[in-house]
């Protein structure tokens, strides 16, 4: 089930972020998938969003493949399809 607007709205709201760098890579993502999107990939989605300015860039940029905050996540199918989709140029 994909989903809800207002879903899909606080999310893109969240990824506002004070590095341009972070809202290009994000809002290219969103551009491309925010119509595919379902609950799973919005919970990741959210504990990305979660993350401060530096390390989410460190995920964007494959600088870093994961992070003990999202030791939990980052072995789920759901973390590295979604971690594919923000890296893709």
């Amino acid at each position: 089930m994909n989903l809800s607007n207002a879903e899909l709205y606080r999310l893109k709201s969240d990824a506002r972020r004070g590095l341009l760098e972070n809202d290009l890579i994000l809002q290219r993502f969103f551009d491309r998938y925010a119509d595919d999107l379902n609950a799973e990939d919005g919970q990741v989605l959210k504990q990305l969003l979660a993350l401060d300015d530096n390390d989410l860039m460190d995920l964007l940029i494959g600088r870093k493949d994961e992070l003990a905050v999202l030791k939990e996540i980052s072995s789920t199918t759901a973390y590295q399809k979604m971690m594919m989709r923000l890296r893709e140029k």
